[in-house]
């Protein structure tokens, strides 16, 4: 780490490492070219309801949600606040109104004893999902609108059809099940 090849993410009790960045990811496919070791693609082994959408203590995970991380940072609506810690995520002004328009009260969200937004590594999917207050407040959202139906047994979330349809409409996101299964 010393020579800002590797960055650690501490999450609790476990630590993720990952490249500091595309240089070195650059640098090691060369080397991979030369070694001649093709490269696997990580696949998860999740079963599939609790792959495509779960709670992650109060917030939502899965591919569903690493997804609506992706396009919240694709539409500049989270942006990480931190050269330090690039856990820590602030909303920009477009942001600030979306989720409002979604009905939750930013104000309200910041003024928890928590940390407002932040990458929370998505286990199956080896990707961040939005946690903190901010996550807390969108999994509320999603259950109370029914986008999101919780299992009684487990912490798999069914995305309902109404869900499918709110998050092309305010999100952009396409969640077919052909292509959240894949």
């Amino acid at each position: 780490m010393a020579a800002h090849l590797v960055k650690v993410l501490v999450q609790g009790k476990h630590r993720f490492y990952s490249l500091e960045g595309p240089d070195v990811a650059s640098a090691l496919e060369g080397l991979s070219v030369l070694a001649g070791a093709p490269r696997n693609k990580f696949v998860s082994r999740a079963p599939n309801g609790l792959r495509t959408a779960r709670t992650c203590y109060d917030h939502m995970a899965g591919t569903v949600s690493v997804l609506l991380h992706d396009r919240c940072k694709s539409l500049r609506w989270i942006k990480v606040v931190s050269k330090t810690n690039d856990t820590a995520y602030d909303l920009t002004t477009d942001g600030i109104k979306a989720f409002a328009a979604l009905g939750i009260d930013i104000e309200a969200t910041r003024a928890l004893r928590r940390r407002f937004a932040s990458a929370c590594l998505d286990w199956s999917e080896r990707r961040p999902h939005i946690g903190g207050a901010l996550g807390a407040a969108l999994l509320k959202v999603a259950l109370k609108r029914k986008w999101v139906i919780q299992d009684l047994d487990s912490r798999a979330l069914a995305v309902t059809g109404h869900g499918r349809r709110e998050m092309m409409a305010r999100f952009g996101l396409d969640l077919n099940p052909s292509i959240i299964a894949a």
